[in-house]
């Protein structure tokens, strides 16, 4: 995905033109789509806003991830955007610097800050402004089927990677259909599923000298893990067909015996799949104990060329009360953002949420550095090539690298 830019022509064309169709108490509200339930929700929160502010006319457009960020960028650019959008919080520096995203702070008083956690409200901050609210928040802890490796005789589930490149091959041994460890390959988030084992190795994606930390011991060894897994037959066949729903679903089915993700496929089992027996447990470790879960905000923004940046407002004070923030957040399957809801008992009782909640200090964001999303795409196009056998680990790394720095150093 490339990263997106507007020159000062465009932006100012973008500020310039507004939203001549929406009187001055209508509101359009873009969407990014989780699940089946994200439209209904943010449906009947327009309605219950509508019904408390009668002058008002929310509009909501839900808009699919993988095309999310192209149809802002084609919106922004014909100056056609909403008044708000969610958006991944690793785009927000771009925003930042075009000048799209309007600052909150003359919006915002204490009591309204204090309804998150800052952990989450922070990646949102910069050059001491808030740009954004944090509407969905996730970690990563591995999900383990434990039928599958009581039956390849695992007492439990691997904690090195070490133990499950020895476990996987004795659950994919089951069955044709089994794969020992489910592994994404596509689509967006496919860097992020090897940076699990990259940062167990000691890793780091921007080294402290600005460059990129995929040319480097730990990328290699990381590299090296996953396509063994691939070779020796632990992975499902092709898995650079297979996104992050794919192998959820395969795990669904009972067909993966471990895998990497949210917490929200606790809730999918729960409704889809509620014989399947499972556990939750943290990303395998390095040799040397490290490891690291991967720590995503996604954030609500208001744009600058915003004509009801008022109204806005009220939306989201009205979205972000407690109610409105349990209800989204047990519904899609996220980690609370608000100290109110952690305290809730759904939330507070569940055992899933806190086995991805004890990973938190452990946690690794996207580097809030402009272009990411192009640094993001070089590297899930090399570990495609490796994956596929079509490039060896260290010069396929290193030509990455290379490219990444190019941009590092813009």
């Amino acid at each position: 995905m490339k990263r997106f830019t507007l020159g000062a022509t465009g932006l100012t064309l973008a500020l310039a033109m507004t939203t001549t169709l929406a009187s001055a108490q209508s509101l359009r509200v873009t969407v990014a789509e989780y699940s089946a339930k994200t439209g209904p929700y943010f449906e009947e929160a327009a309605e219950a806003f509508e019904q408390a502010n009668p002058d008002a006319d929310v509009q909501i457009e839900v808009v699919p991830w993988d095309v999310l960020l192209q149809k802002l960028t084609t919106d922004i650019s014909g100056g056609a955007n909403a008044d708000l959008s969610i958006i991944g919080t690793r785009w927000l520096i771009d925003f930042v610097s075009e000048g799209i995203a309007a600052p909150l702070d003359e919006y915002m008083d204490e009591d309204f800050r204090g309804r998150f956690f800052d952990v989450f409200l922070s990646p949102s901050v910069m050059d001491g402004q808030t740009y954004g609210l944090p509407v969905a928040a996730s970690a990563r802890a591995m999900y383990y089927n434990k039928d599958l490796l009581e039956q390849a005789g695992i007492d439990g589930p691997p904690q090195t990677w070490d133990e499950l490149a020895e476990a996987a091959p004795k659950i994919s041994a089951l069955g044709d259909d089994i794969a020992g460890f489910g592994m994404q390959g596509k689509e967006i988030e496919t860097d992020v599923y090897f940076y699990y084992a990259f940062w167990a190795y000691g890793g780091d994606l921007v080294e402290e000298d600005g460059t990129s930390g995929l040319d480097t011991e730990a990328g290699y060894q990381a590299a090296e893990t996953y396509k063994s897994l691939i070779d020796a037959g632990a992975t499902q066949p092709g898995v650079t067909a297979y996104n992050r729903e794919d192998v959820q679903n395969l795990f669904k089915q009972g067909k993966v015996g471990m895998m990497i993700t949210a917490p929200f496929l606790s809730s999918q089992i729960a409704e889809e799949a509620p014989d399947l027996d499972y556990g939750v447990t943290a990303i395998p470790a390095g040799p040397d104990g490290d490891r690291g879960t991967y720590g995503v905000t996604d954030s609500i923004i208001m744009f600058e060329n915003s004509q009801n940046k008022e109204l806005a407002w009220e939306f989201l004070d009205f979205i972000f009360t407690t109610e409105w923030r349990a209800k989204f957040t047990e519904g899609e399957g996220f980690l609370p953002v608000n100290p109110e809801v952690a305290a809730m008992p759904a939330f507070a009782d569940n055992a899933d949420l806190k086995e991805f909640t004890a990973l938190l200090p452990d946690a690794r964001f996207a580097p809030v550095i402009a272009g990411w999303e192009e640094i993001a795409g070089i590297t899930s196009d090399a570990l495609q090539t490796i994956y596929l056998g079509e490039g060896e680990i260290q010069p396929t790394l290193d030509a990455a690298a290379a490219e990444i720095n190019e941009i590092l150093d813009q």
